[in-house]
């Protein structure tokens, strides 16, 4: 017998669930006793793993302060595709990193940070570090400056 996959929706759903509740700094305890629920339920609602069924949803979207719409916003795409080809939904990344700790603090700071120029090499460095110090991936290059020294 294979082990059934959650579904794409109840993934992304589930990980804007966790965004938003990490985003206002609540914790899963406290999310469940709002609901009147295990914080494992809310586990499982955030993996995917269950379902949310609409009346929960709505409780969910009071609790964390956002209307119903903000769950589905950019969600997965699920256009009809040509028969028999298989299409796996790519994973929404932002979504995914914004709903980590780390992600909302890199997002918060970065955000905090006034001087434009400081940010395009914030950025050039973090694309370097990640491989992706490609000239045509960095955004000064096409605005026709030099790229920034990442050494002192």
């Amino acid at each position: 017998m294979s082990v059934k996959s959650p579904n794409p929706i109840d993934l992304y759903v589930g990980s804007k669930i966790k965004l938003q509740r990490n985003t206002i700094g609540m914790s899963q305890e406290t999310l469940a006793a709002s609901l009147g629920i295990t914080f494992q339920q809310v586990q499982k609602y955030e993996r995917g793993v269950n379902r949310v069924g609409a009346s929960r949803l709505q409780a969910i979207a009071r609790v964390l302060g956002v209307p119903i719409g903000y769950f589905f916003q950019d969600g997965p795409d699920h256009a009809p595709t040509l028969a028999g080809v298989d299409r796996k939904p790519m994973p929404n990344l932002i979504s995914e990193f914004l709903s980590t700790r780390e992600g909302i603090k890199l997002n918060q700071s970065f955000c905090r940070i006034k001087d434009v120029p400081t940010r395009k090499r914030l950025l050039a460095l973090v694309k370097t570090l990640a491989g992706m110090d490609d000239a045509k991936d960095l955004p000064f290059e096409s605005e026709g400056h030099a790229p920034p020294s990442l050494v002192g």
